[in-house]
Parts: C-alpha cells; structure tokens; sequence
C-alpha cells in the first residue's frame, strides 16, 4: 500500500556491529549535544526574520563566487535551452481516451496543461487543446501556483481535482474543474490548503482524509481522519467514515476503477512508511480489512482482481504456499468483502530482480521488470482463473518506465533509454503484444566519443555492489578523470540508467566522468536489497557508496582530488555521513535537500513519517547510532574537510531547509568553509519552474568544474 501513501507523502546482509570502527573516518562526537546545547535552533523558524537573514546572507556571498564565474552564464543559458526546447517529448497522461500533458517553456514558466488525442499525440507536431493556463491563472489570482496535478476519474472523465501547492510545498489546495468547458466549476468543490488527500466516489461525492479540526493531523503532519463530502456541504457536514491514530504516519483514501465498470474503495492506515492496514469499504458501509500483508503495495485493479505487489515474505494462510517477497499477486476484492478472498501469484522475481513500476490498462498488467538493473516490458492477462505471461520488449543494456496507462483501452506509453542514448518513447498495444515508436528526443550532447561500464565493488560485509561508469572511450586509467559519484540508498527507491541532458552538456561532453551505484537502501534487487541497510544497520548503506569510490580509485578511474559526490534527501544525508566520515575522499561533496539533524530530524517537517527507514531517538540503540552517524552533530574542528555545497528551498515542507541551515551554521561556527544557496520556490524539489532548474544546475556544476577540473 505503500504505493498509495507515497501520492501524499511526496515520494529505493546485515551490519554486524554498528559500533565497529569505520575506516579513515574521523572519531565521532562523544556525546551528541543536547537540544538545549544546540545554538541553531532558531534557524528552525523557517521564514523567521532572523533566519531568512542568515539565508539571505549566505545565498550572497555563495551566488557572488559561483555566478561570477565565466562558465556560469553559459552553463545556465545552455541548460535552459535544452530544458525549453520545444522538440522535448510531451510525456502523455491518459484522462479516459485522450492524451494530456502538462508543459513548461519560456512562454509558460508555470506551465500549461493541455489534451490532444492519441492519433494526433503521435503525429510529428501534435494539436494541442489548452486546457489549462497556469501562468494566467497566477497572475489573475496573484497567487504562486505550481502544478501537482489532475484527478478525473471513470466512467465519465468529466469532473477532476485540480492539485495546486504555494510555492511548491507538499500542502495543496485542491479545486473542481469541468474538463469538457476547461473551468473551473462555478461554487464547486474547493478543499483549502493543507496536507490531504481526496478521491471521487461519483460525481457529486468526494472521500477525502485531511485536517478537519485544527491540529487533527498526526506526528508526521498528515490527516488520519476519513470523510465522505457530498456536493453543498459544508466541511464540518462532511460524515467521518474512518478514523486512525495521531501516532499513524497517515491515513488516506483511493478509489480503484477497473475496464468493466466496477469500483474499489480503500482507505489505507500506515502504521509506519512500510507498514499498512488496508480496508474496503463496502457498499453498504462496512469496512473489511483486507487480507495482506503489513508490507505491500495496492497497484489497480483488472476484473475486480486487485493488483498488489508484496514487499515481505508472505505465508497468506496455515498450509498455503508462502509468497516471495517482491512477487506481483492478485487478490478478489469481492470475496475479500465475504471473507473468503485467495491471493494468485502472478509473478515471483529472481534473486538479482525485481519489479520497478506495475500498471494496468482494460484487460492487461504491464510490469516494469528488472534483471541486475536492467529492464524488461512484460504483459500479464488473467484468463481461465490462471495468470499467464508474454514478455513485449527487452531492450539491450536500458531502463524501461512504464510512462502512462488507463483503463478506457489497453493502450499505454512507455519509455526506453541509456546513459547515452536519446529517450524514445513507444505506444503499446497491450492486448495485442504490439508496439511502435511514437516519439524520439533529439541528442542533446554528443555521445559519439562516450562509452558505459558496468562493475562491481566489495563493501564491508562481502557483499557485491553494482555500479555504471560513463566515461571517454579514449581516458586513461592514471586517476586524473573528474568524476562525479551519485547514489542515493534509501526507501527502495532504484537507481537506474538514465538520459540526463544536462548532466551530458555540463559534464560529459567537457571529460567528466560519471559514476551511478546502486547501494543497498535501494529496490534494485527487491525489498531485501532495501532492508539490509534499515535503522542500525545503515552504516552499511555508507560503507557500500565508500566501497564503490575506492573501488574507482583503486582502478585508477580516478584520485580523491578529482572525486566528487552528489545527493539529494535522503541521498543528502548519505552525502552528509560520507562528508563526515571519509573526507579524504572527496574534493566535492554536493549536499541537496537534505537530512543532516539526525536527532532532531523527527520534530522537523515530515521527518516523524521515517522512524521505519532510521529509526527514532525514543529507541535507546537507535539513539546511539544516529548519534555516531548525524552529520550535524559530528563536525569536528580541526578535520580537512572538502568544501560543500548545500542546495535547499525555503518553500520545501518536506524534509524543510532546515537541516542545510544548521550544517552550515555549524560550519561557519567552526571555521568552516561550505557554499549555500536556498532557493525561495520549488518545495523538495527545489526548483518550481525550468528557468530555476537552469539556474541551479548552472550553480551546481559550476562549483563541480571549480573543484574537480580546475
């Protein structure tokens, strides 16, 4: 059920002893200091005036290095170029039959929602219908709006949600809008800012879990309270249908729609990040508690047959077969509201497998599956009570993302593409195990000179960890190519090959190297590849990304004066513990949105929403290794340390900027030189519109060519 959670809360062998020394690493603190010892707290008010202070000072004196650098006006001009240029490929949404996309250029900063049908989606220059004009609205309602997304369900595809967020936060207002007069509806459904989650039960009829009640939220600052809203009511008529604890991470509702016409109403309780209970609610208004295991996720549903992909070994009865974990199953939501309901296996993953994206159409699953990090379009169909397998494409050496699929056909679009191969993207028909290209992105860099490898490197348990390196056919291995390491360790969020315009013109193409691995924390190789490095076992998440560098460097890849290493969220924190722990290594260190007050990371934003993936300061031994390991509390003056840069947003009510702030205080307390930039827009992901991605990945790669090619 993870998988319904993650729309709200947005959202891849064991450490033997955490204590065990860490080699190279600088000794931790002795002790971590106490809340009342920290002297940054006030950067804890986020938009308080003496914090946007030290912001405003920092981002400064950082903006003032970086952006007078020669390189940065054409690192920023020639991002922005390949961000708005007008042969992108539209990525489809499917509303019903037609082809939505929301775009973004240097016409529509904020962007632009807009519907052609497929026929004319896959011509050369397809007809766009606007539907929605963000940049008009904002200015006519002088308001900050950024684009969250569109909730228009079957039979009818007429009425949707309208998700728009101030600046790019997590909280949203959520507005009615007629797609057929392309308005919004005149005195109609309108859910004020805040943190929620909503579904349409009919047309005239909403489930929604938000703050009812001032303060009605849980530690993680999500709704746990259900209700049904008719159309005319007011808030407080709305009728409670479901109520969680204040200790739940959240509780949310979702309704499932299948080709035949037949509708699933869940309300997902999660426990913790991982960990759910979800229940069907019947027509008649009971609610059923389905029979899954704590650790799932509810994909869709085909021939009222609910999709569920399960992310712990599961024996569903006494004497029954057990489940894999990472298998795709089915189970009757009918005979699941009679107490009689059967899981069906679908498919069980191999050892070095595992499912990335799941997805139905009318009558068909389609399954993203990956083999050692490389993927596989496969179709599945239920027929004579048996699931039965048909595999569509098995590109060479590439990702493939199930890009959008729906229930009105069996049509969906999906995506193949390489480090270096341009992003083609394919339109499938399902039903008939067909599929033609529909769209291919122009090359934007020139890969003609550039090769990948693949190799492993051992981490400190033994374990083997896979990593890509795209690099020059021609560079020598005497340890001077620039190379950029990125990971990210967590949450079973895959890392997996891509093409990355910008990453090609800033880096590639000047003989940068870069390196992708795929550390545990990660989903590459299914839930126990993420299980592994959980709570107090996390250092060896760290140990694994160190594992990989020396690995480079023992090839001679590269040195540590021309290593750099980047993150983002949770790959800031594992950006903040290698900082710590092995400075040696790098000459870079790019921190973004990151985790870094590992004992204070509950009481900031949604930081009580991840006690299953760290753990909590109320746990005595979880106490003790976040405190060995939190970047903030272990600066130490005195250590050599590498120059980081910290990229955050003011507007981020996720993570927050937080914990940015406090490192970089900390360090300036110390002596310490770091450069900061927090952008004012753009929520967790930092950057709201293309012109302020241009700009920060032209700070960003600025610094990374100031410290690793100059």
């Amino acid at each position: 059920m993870r998988s319904l959670i993650l729309a709200t809360l947005a959202v891849a062998a064991v450490f033997r002893a955490y204590g065990n020394p860490v080699t190279a690493a600088p000794a931790p603190a002795a002790t971590a200091a106490p809340e009342a010892e920290d002297p940054f707290l006030w950067l804890e008010d986020v938009r308080g005036a003496r914090a946007m202070a030290f912001v405003e000072k920092e981002n400064a004196r950082s903006l003032g290095v970086l952006e007078s650098d020669p390189r940065y006006a054409e690192f920023e001009s020639g991002a922005l170029r390949v961000l708005e240029a007008q042969d992108r490929i539209p990525e489809p949404e499917l509303i019903g039959e037609a082809v939505f996309n929301f775009w973004q250029d240097h016409a529509h900063v904020r962007g632009l929602w807009r519907r052609a049908t497929p026929a004319d989606y896959a011509a050369a220059t397809p007809h766009w219908q606007d539907v929605l004009d963000l940049d008009a609205l904002s200015a006519a309602e002088k308001a900050n709006w950024v684009w969250k997304g569109a909730n228009c369900p079957p039979p009818h595809y007429r009425r949707c949600l309208i998700s728009l967020s101030d600046g790019g936060e997590d909280a949203t207002t959520e507005r009615e809008f007629d797609l057929p007069s392309a308005r919004f509806v005149d005195d109609g459904f309108v859910l004020p800012k805040g943190k929620q989650s909503a579904d349409w039960l009919d047309d005239d009829t909403l489930i929604v879990a938000r703050e009812w009640k001032p303060g009605e939220l849980t530690s993680s600052g999500y709704p746990y309270v259900v209700k049904i809203l008719v159309r005319g009511q007011a808030l407080d008529q709305a009728r409670e249908v479901f109520r969680g604890q204040p200790t739940d991470v959240a509780v949310n509702p979702a309704v499932l729609h299948d080709g035949d016409g037949r509708r699933a109403v869940l309300i997902v309780r999660a426990v913790d990040f991982f960990s759910c209970e979800v229940f069907l609610l019947a027509d008649d208004g009971r609610l059923v508690r389905l029979p899954l295991p704590p650790k799932a996720d509810v994909l869709g549903m085909i021939d009222g047959q609910g999709i569920v992909v399960t992310r712990q070994d599961w024996t569903p009865a006494a004497g029954a077969e057990p489940i894999r974990q990472g298998s795709l199953v089915s189970i009757d939501f009918d005979a699941a509201a009679r107490g009689s309901a059967r899981p069906e296996v679908i498919f069980t993953p191999g050892p070095r497998q595992s499912v990335e994206q799941a997805a139905v159409t009318r009558d068909r699953l389609l399954a993203a599956v990956y083999d050692n990090v490389r993927g596989a379009l496969v179709i599945f169909q239920r027929a004579g009570g048996r699931w039965t397998r048909q595999d569509l494409l098995r590109p060479e050496n590439a990702s493939v993302r199930i890009a959008a699929a729906g229930i009105a056909s069996d049509r969906a679009y999906f995506a193949v593409e390489t480090f270096l191969a341009p992003t083609k993207l394919l339109e499938a028909d399902a039903a008939a195990l067909a599929a033609r290209e529909v769209k291919t992105l122009p090359a934007r860099f020139d890969a003609s000179e550039l090769t990948v490898d693949q190799h492993q490197a051992r981490s400190s348990d033994g374990e083997q960890i896979p990593y890509f390196v795209v690099h020059r056919k021609d560079w020598k291995l005497d340890g001077s190519n620039p190379t950029l390491l990125y990971a990210y360790g967590g949450f079973q969020v895959s890392m997996l090959p891509a093409y990355s315009a910008t990453l090609g013109k800033l880096w590639l193409e000047r003989g940068g190297a870069y390196v992708l691995a795929n550390i545990r924390g990660g989903g590459e190789f299914g839930p126990a590849w993420h299980e592994a490095g959980l709570k107090t076992h996390r250092q060896l998440v760290f140990d694994d990304f160190a594992a990989v560098a020396k690995d480079l460097i023992a090839r001679k890849i590269t040195s540590p004066r021309r290593l750099g290493i980047r993150g983002g969220s949770n790959g800031g924190l594992l950006m903040g513990v290698e900082f710590n722990q092995r400075p040696e290594l790098w000459r870079a260190v790019l921190i973004e949105v990151p985790l870094l007050d590992m004992l204070r990371y509950e009481k900031i934003g949604a930081g009580a929403s991840w006690e299953a993936e760290y753990g909590s300061v109320d746990n005595p031994a979880e106490r003790a290794f976040l405190a060995h390991i939190s970047p903030y509390q272990n600066l130490r003056a005195g250590i050599a340390y590498p120059e980081p840069f910290f990229v955050t947003a003011t507007s981020d009510d996720r993570v927050t900027p937080v914990h940015a702030r406090k490192m970089a205080a900390r360090m300036e307390a110390l002596g310490l030189p770091f450069l900061f930039f927090e952008n004012t827009n753009g929520g967790h992901a930092a950057s709201a519109n293309l012109r302020e991605v241009a700009q920060r990945s032209a700070l960003e790669f600025v610094y990374l060519v100031r410290k690793l090619m100059d």
